[in-house]
């Protein structure tokens, strides 16, 4: 069984399912990091040199290829993957995939994406908390259709790692 997680960036996708991967004895596989090692460039490279129709193409092709070939893999995804390409509508077909929606508050997000935001290309732009969270409301907004599909979802709000890796062991086991 395949457990695909998903959420907004900085809900804990990375974190949580390297955690969950190491307990349940699984593999773990972060699909922007398979897509870099694939293409031979990084993600902001694929876009400045290709393009986000080149990216999202490239992602939902790997997304197939991991889910077709994989077992026992504890999957990553990044944060618009479902909502691109049908890409929702492969994880639900998948008779051998259970998928998470880590869901965290807009408030939650802000706090801790603003203190890397120089990590994350998408919003190292933004200066100040107030425009950080109307631009991560309307990402939500616009996602949240997605990601409310998953088979399960778990709030992160005030938990840590740990917490949110036991809650997902006696929801998904």
């Amino acid at each position: 069984m395949n457990i695909v997680l998903m959420g907004y960036m900085g809900c804990g996708k990375s974190a949580v399912g390297k955690n969950l991967a190491s307990e349940l004895k699984a593999m773990y596989l972060d699909l922007d990091q398979y897509l870099e090692i694939k293409e031979k460039k990084t993600i902001k490279q694929i876009f400045e040199d290709e393009g986000e129709i080149y990216f999202r193409k490239k992602e939902t092709e790997y997304l197939k290829e991991i889910l077709e070939t994989s077992a026992n893999t504890i999957i990553s995804l990044g944060g618009g993957t479902p909502c691109f390409a049908g890409n929702m509508e492969l994880i639900l077909a998948n008779a051998n995939a259970k998928s998470v929606y880590l869901k965290t508050s807009l408030d939650e997000l802000v706090n801790r994406l603003f203190k890397e935001k120089e990590k994350r290309p998408l919003i190292a732009h933004i200066q100040d908390k107030e425009d950080l969270k109307d631009f991560i409301r309307k990402h939500v907004f616009e996602r949240s259709f997605y990601y409310n599909q998953a088979s399960f979802s778990v709030t992160t709000d005030n938990k840590s790692v740990q917490e949110i890796v036991e809650e997902l062991k006696i929801v998904l086991l």
